[in-house]
Parts: C-alpha cells; sequence; structure tokens
C-alpha cells in the first residue's frame, strides 16, 4: 500500500513539471548575508582588476573574488549606477555621482564631482545609469543627461522634456530613449533625434543593440525590433510570446551576440544571437529572486545578475552543466547507462530515463521505486540490479525475473550463463526458451557479493570491502563453491573496486590500483593507474569502465581523472579534471559517469547530474593575484592599516600582520587556493589553503618580503603578489646603541682586563709575598732544626767530652794518687816495700773500673756495637765482648795484650776461641766480621 501511493506520488510529482528539463550552467548565489549589504542590486560593472562592483541599496559593494567589502554613501542613499573605469569608480545616488579610488592602504575613498564641480542637481534627482564614451563619463537621471569631462573635469548637461527611460552605447555612438518623443543620439554633446516613430514613442526602450548592420532595440513589453528607414520592424523569435508576456527591466547583449535579458517577474531568459532560447533561469531553477535589475558580462563571460535580493554570478561558458534539481526530481544516481538511445539513471528512488538528445523530463520507469544498484546490457537486453531483485527493462517496462533478494552486479558467463552478485551470496540465471530464469543459488558462500568479476571459466573474485577479496572456484556446473581462498596480495579497503578494463583486471583501493597476474596467481600494483586514486584528496577508489570511449574514471575530492590509451604509444595517458570540493558528488562507492557522444558525459551526483563537454576544458584564463590589504598591530591594540605602495617600517612592537589577497576567479566548479611564502621567516612555500588571508604573529625585527600565488583548479596564478616591509630593532638595541654596546662592551673588556691584570697581578704578589715567607718560614724552621740539631751535637758532644774530661780527670787523680802510694811506699818501707808495689800495680793493671770508662767512651763512639754482637752471639762474655771493642777499632794482638794485660799469644788465643763462639768459616777475617755488624 505505501510502495503503490510514494510511486504514485513520484509519477504524478513528475508529471506536474511543466517547464522542459535543463542542464544549466554553474551557479554562484550570493546572499544580504554574505555580501553585507541590503537586498536590492541596480547596477554591476568590472574593474581592470578583475574586481566587481555592485551599485546595492545601502553603498557600493566591492568583491575581490575572496570577500566582499560594503563602502556606504556619503548621503546615506541608495546606490543608482555604477561604471568602474581605469582606476576610478563611478556611482550615481539620490542628489550626488563621482568617483572612489583606492587610498594608499587600499581602501576606497570617494570624490564628489558634484560638490567640486558646484553643479546644481533638480529636485530629487538620482543617477540611473552611466556610460564612458571619448574621455567623458555620461551620468543619466531621469530628467537630464550629465557629461563630465575625465581630463579637464568640466561638467555640461543635456536637459530634456520628458523623463529618459535609457541610456545606450552602440559603436562608440551614446542612444537614449525619452518618453513620448522617441530615440535620440549624441552628437558633439548635444542631442539629435534618430526616430519618433510610434512605437519608438510609446514603447518603454531598455536597450539599443547593432545587429545585422542595423539598430536592433529591445521594448519592455513588445520584445525586438529593427530600426530602419521606413519603419520599426518586429524580430521575431521563438519566444515573441514569452517576452510579451513579460515586463523586461535590465539586458546586456553577451559577447557571442546572445542576449541576457533581465525580467521582473520571471528570471533571467538568455537567448542567442539567432533568438532561440538558450536556457532561461528563475527561481524555480537556481534563482533566488524572479527580479533581475541589472545585468552584467565580466571578462571571464560569467553573467552577472543584480536581483531584488541578492546577487547571481552564472558561468554561462563553463564546460560543466547542471541538472534542475526541481525539474529533475531523480534522487541521488548510484548508476546509469546509455541503452538504445535512451538514458538511464537508476537513483534511490527508482529507475528514471529520457532520450539521449531529449530536452524532455526524465520519466519514471514503472514498478522499479525503490534503491537500484547496477544497470548492464547483456545480449542486447538491459538488466537491472535493484534492492528488489533483478528486472529487465524495456522502454519504460520494467520485468521482473529474480525477487528472492536484492542484487547489487550481474555478471555474464557464457551464452546461457549469467552470475548474480546479491545480498547474501552468487546466483545463477539460465537463458530458457530465449528468456533469463533463476536457475539456483551457488551453495557454499554466503556473503554479500557488491562486486564480481571472472577470472577464467570456473574462477570468480568477490570484492567485500570489510573483508577483502574473496577468491572463489566453482564446479563446473556453477553449483557449489569447491574453494575459497582470501588473496593475500591484497588489503581490503572502504570504497574499493573490482573490474576488468581491456581484458585486465583491476582492484583499487586507497593505496593505489593493483593489476591481475594470471601467471604467479596474485596482483600487482601498478604505478600508472594507481595515478588515478588521489590518497590525499581521497573519496573513493570506485573505478568506472566506460567502455563506449575506452575510458577509465576515478574521483577524488577536488578532481576527476581519467586513462585513455596512449595515442602514438602503449603508454596510457591520464587526465585530470578540477573540480570544486563544493559541488555535489555522487554516494561514494557508487560513482558512475557514461558518454552521451560527441566526447559528452553525464556524471551522477547526490542530487542529480553534471554534465560536462571534454572538447570545451581549457585551461583556466590568465588571471592575477592582489594583495588587497595589510593590517598591523600591536597585541591586544587596534589594527593598522598599511599602505600597500611603499614598503612598511614598523616598530618592534607592531610585529603582528595580517594579509589579505584575492584572485578575480568566479567559477563554482574550480576552487582558488593561495600559497605564501615569508621570505626572511619560511623557506619554502605553504601547501595550498583556501583561506584569502595569513596573520603573522610576533615577528623578530628585520626585512620580509612576503609572496603570494594562487591556484585555481591545477592551473597558478600569472604572477606572484608580493609586499615588502621591515620591522625595526627595538630601541634598546638600535643602531646607536649598538654602537654605545660596542664601545661600552670594548670599555667593560678593557677595564676586566686591566683590573683583572691588576688582580692576579696582586694575587701574584702576594703569591710571591706569600711564598716568600713561607719559604723563609720553612728555611728558619730549617735553620732552627740545624741549630737544634747542632745544639744536640754539641750537647751531645759537651756532655761527652765532660764525661771524657771527667774520666781523665779521675783518672789523672788515680794515676797521681796510685803514684803517690808507689812514692809513699818507697819513702816510708824502703826495699821491704817492693812486693808491695807490685800488687798495687797489678791491681791498678787489673781495674776494670778503666774497662768501664773504655766502654763507656766506645758507647758513645759507636752506639749499640756491644748490643747488636750480644744479640747475635748471646754466648759471648764480658771478656769477649771486650775483644770485640778492641777488634772493632782495628787493634793488633800485639797492641790488644797490654790492654789486657796478657802476652800476644795469650790474645791469639782468645781470638782463636771468639772465632769458634761465633762460628766463623776458617776463610772469614774475624776483624772484618766485627767491622761489618
Amino acid at each position: 500500500m505505501f510502495k503503490n501511493f510514494r510511486f504514485f506520488f513520484i509519477q504524478i510529482l513528475f508529471i506536474s513539471f511543466s517547464i522542459c528539463s535543463q542542464e544549466l550552467p554553474p551557479i554562484n548565489v550570493y546572499y544580504t548575508k554574505d555580501y553585507g549589504g541590503e537586498n536590492q542590486n541596480w547596477g554591476i560593472s568590472q574593474s581592470d582588476k578583475g574586481f566587481i562592483y555592485v551599485a546595492n541599496n545601502k553603498g557600493l559593494l566591492e568583491f575581490n573574488g575572496a570577500s566582499w567589502q560594503l563602502y556606504e554613501t556619503p548621503n546615506e542613499t541608495i546606490v543608482r549606477s555604477v561604471k568602474a573605469y581605469k582606476e576610478k569608480i563611478f556611482t550615481g545616488f539620490y542628489m550626488g555621482f563621482g568617483f572612489w579610488e583606492r587610498n594608499d592602504i587600499g581602501k576606497l575613498q570617494y570624490i564628489s564631482i558634484v560638490k567640486n564641480q558646484n553643479i546644481k542637481m533638480l529636485e530629487d534627482e538620482q543617477i540611473w545609469s552611466i556610460v564612458e564614451i571619448d574621455g567623458f563619463m555620461l551620468f543619466k537621471s531621469l530628467q537630464r543627461i550629465y557629461l563630465y569631462n575625465l581630463e579637464s573635469r568640466a561638467v555640461k548637461f543635456i536637459d530634456v522634456e520628458n523623463r529618459i527611460n535609457s541610456l545606450s552605447k552602440v559603436d562608440e555612438v551614446i542612444y537614449f530613449h525619452e518618453k513620448q518623443r522617441g530615440l535620440f543620439k549624441i552628437e558633439n554633446g548635444a542631442a539629435k533625434l534618430v526616430s519618433n516613430h510610434e512605437i519608438v514613442k510609446d514603447n518603454f526602450i531598455v536597450e539599443v543593440f547593432k545587429k545585422d548592420d542595423k539598430l536592433l532595440v529591445l521594448t519592455q513589453k513588445n520584445g525586438f525590433y529593427y530600426l530602419e528607414n521606413e519603419g520599426p520592424i518586429k524580430w521575431k523569435t521563438a519566444l515573441d510570446n514569452l517576452l510579451t508576456s513579460k515586463t523586461v527591466y535590465s539586458v546586456r547583449q553577451l559577447e557571442d551576440k546572445g542576449f541576457a535579458i533581465g525580467t521582473i517577474s520571471d528570471g533571467l531568459i538568455y537567448l542567442k544571437e539567432n533568438g532561440e532560447l538558450n536556457y532561461q533561469i528563475n527561481q524555480n531553477s537556481g534563482l533566488i529572486n524572479n527580479t533581475v535589475l541589472s545585468v552584467m558580462e565580466d571578462s571571464q563571460k560569467n553573467i552577472w545578475l543584480g536581483l531584488d535580493n541578492g546577487i547571481v554570478c552564472i558561468n554561462n561558458t563553463s564546460p560543466f552543466k547542471m541538472s534542475n534539481k526541481n525539474t529533475d526530481f531523480l534522487g541521488t544516481i548510484y548508476t546509469s547507462i546509455v541503452y538504445e538511445d535512451n538514458i538511464y539513471f537508476g537513483t534511490n528512488q527508482g529507475l528514471f530515463y529520457r532520450g539521449v538528445n531529449s530536452d524532455n523530463d526524465f520519466e519514471f520507469v514503472e514498478n522499479t521505486q525503490g534503491q537500484v544498484w547496477s544497470l548492464k546490457e547483456i545480449d542486447n537486453q538491459l538488466f537491472c540490479g535493484h534492492d528488489s531483485g533483478t528486472f529487465i527493462i524495456k522502454g519504460k517496462q520494467a520485468e521482473s525475473i529474480f525477487r528472492n533478494q536484492g542484487t547489487w552486479e550481474i555478471l555474464k558467463i557464457n551464452e546461457n550463463t549469467i552470475i548474480q552478485g546479491c545480498y547474501e551470496g552468487l546466483y545463477v540465471l539460465k537463458k530458457q526458451d530465449s528468456k533469463w530464469k533463476l536457475s539456483h543459488k551457488i551453495k557454499g558462500f554466503r556473503n554479500s557479493s557488491k562486486m564480481i568479476e571472472l577470472a577464467d571459466n570456473n574462477r570468480i573474485f568477490v570484492n567485500h570491502e570489510y573483508k577483502g577479496v574473496f577468491k572463489l572456484t566453482l564446479d563446473k556446473d556453477y553449483k557449489e563453491v569447491t574453494k575459497i581462498d582470501l588473496e593475500k596480495s591484497l588489503e581490503k579497503g572502504i570504497h574499493s573496486s573490482i573490474l576488468k578494463y581491456q581484458n585486465e583486471i583491476l582492484y583499487a583501493n586507497k593505496k593505489g590500483v593493483y593489476i591481475y597476474d594470471k601467471e604467479l596467481d596474485s596482483f600487482k600494483k601498478d604505478s600508472i593507474y594507481s595515478k588515478l586514486v588521489s590518497e590525499d584528496s581521497f573519496i573513493s577508489a570506485n573505478l568506472v569502465n566506460n567502455s563506449s570511449t575506452n575510458k577509465l574514471w576515478s574521483f577524488s575530492l577536488d578532481h576527476i581523472k581519467y586513462l585513455s590509451p596512449g595515442k602514438l604509444s602503449n603508454q596510457p595517458e591520464i587526465n585530470k579534471i578540477a573540480i570544486s570540493e563544493t559541488i555535489a558528488k555522487a554516494a561514494s562507492g557508487y560513482e558512475n559517469i557514461i558518454n552521451i557522444g560527441n566526447e559528452i558525459y553525464l556524471i551522477g551526483t547526490s542530487d542529480g547530474y553534471i554534465k560536462v563537454d571534454l572538447k570545451n576544458l581549457t585551461e583556466t584564463a590568465n588571471f592575477k593575484v592582489h594583495i588587497n590589504e595589510v593590517h598591523s598591530f600591536v597585541t591586544d591594540l587596534p589594527r593598522n592599516n598599511l599602505k600597500l605602495s611603499e614598503n612598511a617600517s614598523l616598530d618592534y612592537n607592531n610585529n603582528n600582520l595580517e594579509f589579505y589577497y584575492s584572485v578575480s576567479n568566479f567559477n563554482k566548479i574550480l576552487t582558488t587556493k593561495y600559497q605564501y611564502q615569508l621570505e626572511g621567516f619560511n623557506k619554502t612555500w605553504s601547501a595550498p589553503l583556501e583561506s584569502n588571508s595569513i596573520l603573522f604573529k610576533n615577528l623578530q625585527h628585520g626585512s620580509y618580503t612576503l609572496k603570494v600565488r594562487a591556484i585555481i583548479g591545477d592551473i597558478p596564478s600569472s604572477n606572484e603578489a608580493s609586499y615588502t616591509f621591515k620591522i625595526n630593532k627595538p630601541w634598546y638595541i638600535s643602531n646607536p646603541l649598538i654602537v654605545f654596546y660596542i664601545l661600552l662592551s670594548i670599555f667593560a673588556l678593557y677595564s676586566v682586563h686591566i683590573a683583572s691584570k691588576r688582580y692576579y697581578k696582586k694575587q701574584k704578589e702576594e703569591l710571591l709575598e706569600k711564598t716568600r715567607k713561607e719559604s723563609e718560614l720553612k728555611e728558619l724552621e730549617t735553620s732552627q732544626e740545624i741549630i737544634k740539631l747542632n745544639n744536640d751535637k754539641l750537647r751531645s758532644d759537651i756532655e761527652s767530652k765532660n764525661r771524657e774530661l771527667a774520666t781523665s780527670t779521675m783518672s789523672i787523680i788515680k794515676k797521681n794518687e796510685f803514684l803517690n802510694s808507689i812514692k809513699t811506699e818507697l819513702v816510708s818501707e824502703g826495699k821491704d816495700s817492693i812486693h808491695k808495689v807490685v800488687k798495687i800495680i797489678d791491681k791498678n793493671l787489673n781495674n776494670t773500673d778503666d774497662w768501664k770508662m773504655f766502654q763507656e767512651a766506645f758507647n758513645n763512639a759507636d752506639k749499640n756495637f756491644l748490643k747488636k754482637i750480644k744479640t747475635k752471639h748471646p754466648q759471648l762474655t764480658p771478656n769477649d765482648l771486650r775483644l770485640c771493642a778492641y777488634l772493632r777499632l782495628n787493634l793488633s794482638s800485639k797492641e790488644i795484650a797490654p790492654l789486657l794485660n796478657i802476652s800476644p799469644r795469650s790474645v791469639e788465643v782468645k781470638r782463636y776461641r771468639l772465632r769458634k763462639k761465633m762460628d766463623l768459616d776458617h776463610e772469614a777475617n774475624l776483624t772484618n766480621y766485627i767491622i761489618e755488624v
């Protein structure tokens, strides 16, 4: 029930359109919020720089291709007319006219001709049109025409009796139409009648043209007339009824000699030179308002319309045409084909068709409501893969041959066999009695089979975006999958595709295009084909094989590419068609394109289709990039506009700069991008950006040059705009201060050097003094030590001498006592005393005191000898030690005998015994041994 109602609604909707289907050129629409003015736009003109100027209710609008700028009129009235001429923009408005000139900072400033020339205008007078000729600028109000000499600045005027309807320039002649009086021309500054025929007087003449060497006038409500000697003659066109039923407000003859006619209530009518309709655009087909107040053709052959509400730019000569969404109610196109001179579009609404060369609306194919996935011609029959199954299409009829489930793709295996890729696997259709019928489902594979391709008789590739490419081996009857392999040489990928092109099986994903090698049974990436896929602007890797032209198409975010066989070699050629990112694209993964003959293609999109004529694809005309404004500012403070005519020199804290630039590109299909390089800051060009401004913050002091270039599509601008500026050093590093800093540094270094020299000299002196004192102190200490040692030695010597002296004294005393006792004995006893004297002598000879005195003196001379010899030979007796002492003095036996009071022979005996006690060898010398101890 619901489906039938939906189908009925679609049919009624399509039947309800009375306007024929049109493919219209791309249209740029600018709303009041875009340009910042008010609704009505009375006149349009273009300057030599390519900027667009519009007479708006709120003032003068300037459009540089990137941004709009509003300049309000001095008396805050409506600007009714505008004319760009050389460096000046002339405008006319209520009780005034003059021109705008650009100042040093890139802004327009108004200069009033009325005020400077002391012109007294009529009451409530407004300037409705402006024309330039032979060094004069003509300003037309409803009551008079002002002639302003551009060189002398003198002004004169032409008064009329009635209202002036129009002012036209034809072949360097000025014509104007005066109500109820006729058509005049201006010669030598005066009006001269051209025609006062009733038709001319009674009709409102909107504009005058030259056609077939005759004057041609367009009336407001009665169409065209030729002005001939015998009177006006109607120029009959196929659109007379249309023109006589509409009110014409504005018109412009275009460079192709056609006529762009603006109406009050039905938009724009574009007539060809021969009077046939090229196209009509109104609110039903792209305009935002049906009242066209002004028409202008720019240098790029775009048609500009000033509307009662908004501004429109029509890319009249674009090789692209857009379907009329209001008349061609198609929805999103998923697949397309040309079959039997008909165009078929499979959409999410159903299947639609129209004749290839027809301008009629697309018609709905009955019983196909719903999602259409694929269209394929097999054996001169058109198959349709549908959400509801499979149909064979005959004209506007659809015959269902398969309804089990949705059908993605249809692939012919042989003359009698078709395999379908369906939602849940593969199905086989067989031809029976010249009709295709469902045979069976292929067992063993249940995956969704959106894209299928035949590898050989019994092997099929199935591309699954989320699982990869399946390589299926079927039995000979195509009833069962005997083997399933997942192709390892490929990576799965969203919006990937598999197809056959020139007998090669291709697989494409985001990373490139791969070709199947039958011998190796695997895929290899191909460098040429991979150029079709743009990874940086990727939207889909769905390749479309347009078999009728042998082209292979791919689609990216900002380009359409196609590969075609090389003309003079086997190397294929890849061509690129730039297309704006804002233009509607097809549903990703379902891109489609068909050729309708003569290099004209239709591309299905998400809201209709685009028509492109490859023959008219030419490189973008030369265009220039302009730097329009430069702002500098201190952080958190208002911005300053810098002069564009001279290099700027900025204070150091004023080091934030913003640049605005533009290109006069009004092509809706092509995207304008900009690159910049700030020499002194950047070494390379920036990446292409759509923004028409760049901000640099906190730049260091130095000289800079900003260079800007533009890219439209893939074509660079013919110039590089540049702006040079300098950021001065801060005051604390200015040149005088730098010199001062250098001198100060030199002085400081010199001072430091002197101070350092003095410091180190003083330190050296102190060190030397300290060293000297330490040396003296050490010398003193050494001297004191030596003195102390000397004193100790002297003290020791004194003590030794004292002891020796005492010993000697005591010896003398004892010897004296000894002698006295001998003397006494001899005197007192006489002869009897001899024996007694002998005993006294013997006693004194054996006196141990002499030995003790000798031992003490010997120890003083040779300390510790007796201890050492006693330690080494503990068995020695005191007499042995005494003999050792005498031997150490190197005394002979003869010298030792008196000391021991024995004979020399006895000394020898003692020496022999001593050797035995010391256990010396026979060869060892006793004296040497004792001396060396």
